[in-house]
């Protein structure tokens, strides 16, 4: 097992008031969101570089060499920094990129190597569902054309979005479509499996695989990439986004598709949605709406996805 130092450890938590204040300034109307985490890494000795790809500046955070070892597998981390108009984004998804912020410096200090590749991406608002047509105008989908020129087809892709409520891990469970190549099928569920594992290792056994909208993670699926999306919910909503699951089949499809089945209507199906969800692209997304101890859960995850090693192929 590998030692983990003191720069890996989880930072504590509070109450929201104790929310950082440089995580407040994040969250704030007009805040430049892009110079904000480039010059918040630099201050703490973590050198990050904007990629604009297709109109999206997608920033990557430049590890040192000793991060990485071709004996395993590279893991690309993403979490999209872009927030719907006129709302704060605290939740989505500034809790999950200013917990990838303080593990980047984690990282950066680490002395064994962890081979991750982080993406803070940008125009994650801009796209849609596969179903709907409208995931190529995704800043993650021109990330992962990028990918596909250079081959690099064969790396674990994993998109954080949302992590701000709540302390049960969420794997979103994705139907590939049934004519999908079974040499990309068999990638993307060993895939599932670890990040199975790695949540039942980090969240102490708690977690479920639910359906849920898609993240960046749709971009890499759409140009044939195995990636999967990783949130959080508080556990009561959990329970009863479950129980509603089982009772409502037309659930699942408007969850992924934005599709309301006939015998539905939009509005039945969004009251069945679990409440942080339907804080999404509100001025209901402000601090007052996190639970801090979701930033610990967030890192204990992260930490563990750091140490995780898969052998490269």
């Amino acid at each position: 097992m590998e030692h983990v130092s003191d720069t890996m450890s989880a930072p504590p938590g509070g109450s929201p008031a104790e929310l950082p204040q440089d995580f407040l300034d994040f969250i704030a109307p007009g805040c430049d969101r892009q110079d904000f985490i480039i010059r918040w890494l630099a201050a703490r000795g973590v050198k990050a570089v904007v990629m604009p790809t297709e109109g999206k500046n997608h920033i990557y955070v430049v590890f040192p060499q000793r991060s990485y070892s071709p004996l395993f597998r590279i893991k690309t981390v993403l979490a999209h920094y872009d927030r719907a108009e006129g709302s704060p984004g605290a939740n989505d998804n500034s809790a999950a990129v200013f917990c990838m912020m303080q593990w980047a410096v984690r990282l950066s200090a680490a002395a064994f190597p962890h081979n991750i590749r982080l993406f803070f991406t940008d125009g994650e608002e801009s796209g849609g569902s596969p179903s709907e047509g409208g995931v190529a105008s995704q800043g993650a989908f021109a990330l992962a054309s990028i990918f596909r020129r250079l081959n690099i087809l064969d790396e674990d892709v994993f998109a954080f979005d949302c992590m701000g409520r709540g302390t049960v891990p969420v794997l979103s469970r994705t139907a590939l479509p049934r004519n999908v190549a079974r040499a990309f099928r068999e990638k993307f569920t060993q895939l599932e499996q670890r990040t199975e594992r790695l949540l039942q290792s980090a969240a102490g056994g708690t977690w479920i695989s639910v359906p849920v909208s898609y993240s960046d993670n749709a971009g890499f699926l759409a140009r044939g990439i195995p990636a999967v999306a990783i949130t959080m919910l508080p556990q009561e909503e959990a329970t009863r986004y479950l129980l509603a699951l089982s009772q409502n089949r037309a659930l699942e499809q408007f969850v992924t598709n934005k599709a309301v089945p006939s015998g539905s209507t939009r509005a039945d199906l969004e009251a069945q949605l679990p409440e942080t969800w339907r804080l999404l692209h509100t001025g209901g997304d402000g601090a007052a709406s996190l639970t801090p101890e979701s930033f610990r859960v967030t890192a204990a995850i992260l930490n563990q996805l750091a140490l995780s090693k898969s052998m490269a192929e």
